[in-house]
């Protein structure tokens, strides 16, 4: 079967590139290794700026669907100190310019603006296969191989077509999120609600923090973060019974209602290293292929930009496609040529980020990077 545009992974970068060639009836097939839109939950919640993220549904047309999913309230800021003394607490006052929406809710808004037939689920990609003329073929482990003229790789981190076009693979940056939730806080658990607030929670120190974020009915999503090897981490975590025990005494003589966040977790504790592609990933120009999102420019999650670029990516590389449909060559280039220099702005700011947030003097340059941001909205 040959398809001309072949978009690789269902994730919010794809499914916004479909969505923007759906628009222009410009035909397109995205395959994605899930077996449906259900198969696993989404993660938590993502804040839209309104400078990629909001402009790329702005260019799917979904604006108001996704005004009706934001979380009021949600872009309130928290920042505690080790023994739960309030150093810095931002309200939502609607100004932010970056609303909170759950990730899957996001997922949905642009998966019912699809037809059915435009998604293929169960289709993992095993091999790609360069055919010349710019043509290529996927293999994939159940169905029959599909042959494009335009494949997009939109896989993320660990992308099957970034190899194509790159050597390069992602690096762990040496920190980790371990993951958890509490449910029906504000009644289950009062003193972690209370000092979590409305919207996101910071408590860190060099080498280590405590995350949390409200989340829609009374939802407490945490993510420890810990400066430490990843075989640590694994090590820690291959004992379920005592793995909340373990990654809380990390954090000795922090506030209970703090600990409380990883100790009373309700869900097992999820391992989620954090990996980065160099910061000025690029390549060389590939006749009928190109990324988008992670698989592109893989980064650090301390800018908050995944999301909103891997969108951004699919919105500009749609209208690109659109505006010169008989030389998709000359849309590749276009595209590229911008992704690659807003990637290495964003990749560096995430980086730098990691370096502050964490940094011997935690929690000063934290303080010092949301206080800024919040002077330039």
């Amino acid at each position: 079967m040959t398809t001309p545009i072949t978009i690789i992974g269902a994730g919010l970068g794809g499914l916004t590139l479909a969505r923007v060639l759906h628009q222009h009836g410009i035909p397109a097939t995205l395959y994605e290794a899930e077996t449906s839109a259900e198969a696993r939950t989404q993660g938590g919640q993502l804040d839209l700026h309104e400078y990629n993220g909001q402009l790329a549904l702005e260019a799917a047309g979904l604006t108001d669907e996704f005004r009706a999913i934001i979380h009021e309230g949600g872009q309130a800021v928290r920042v505690l100190d080790q023994h739960g003394a309030v150093l810095l607490d931002q309200p939502d006052d609607g100004t932010g310019g970056r609303p909170e929406v759950l990730r899957g809710d996001l997922r949905r808004i642009l998966l019912n603006s699809l037809p059915k037939e435009m998604i293929q689920w169960g289709h993992k990609v095993t091999g790609v296969r360069p055919l010349g003329g710019g043509r290529h073929e996927l293999a994939f482990a159940v169905g029959p191989t599909v042959t494009t003229s335009l494949l997009v790789g939109a896989d993320g981190a660990w992308s099957k077509v970034r190899p194509l076009l790159s050597d390069a693979k992602p690096e762990y940056v040496g920190t980790s999120f371990i993951e958890t939730y509490l449910y029906d806080a504000d009644q289950r658990h009062p003193a972690a609600a209370k000092a979590t607030g409305g919207g996101s929670l910071f408590a860190v120190t060099a080498g280590k923090g405590i995350l949390g974020h409200r989340e829609a009915h009374a939802v407490l999503h945490t993510y420890v973060a810990l400066t430490k090897p990843q075989e640590w981490i694994t090590a820690i975590l291959a004992s379920p019974e005592t793995a909340a025990a373990q990654v809380a005494a990390e954090f000795s003589g922090w506030a209970p209602e703090l600990t409380a966040l990883i100790t009373d977790g309700e869900t097992a504790l999820a391992p989620r290293p954090i990996s980065a592609l160099p910061i000025c990933h690029r390549w060389d120009r590939v006749p009928g292929v190109t990324l988008l999102g992670d698989a592109a420019h893989l980064m650090s999650p301390f800018a908050g930009e995944g999301a909103n670029l891997a969108m951004f990516d699919g919105a500009e590389l749609g209208k690109a496609i659109t505006a010169h449909p008989h030389d998709i060559e000359a849309a590749l280039a276009e595209y590229e040529q911008a992704l690659f220099s807003r990637s290495a702005h964003f990749a560096t700011e995430s980086d730098r980020n990691h370096r502050l947030i964490f940094g011997d003097n935690a929690p000063a340059g934290l303080l010092n990077l949301l206080t800024g941001l919040k002077s330039t909205e």
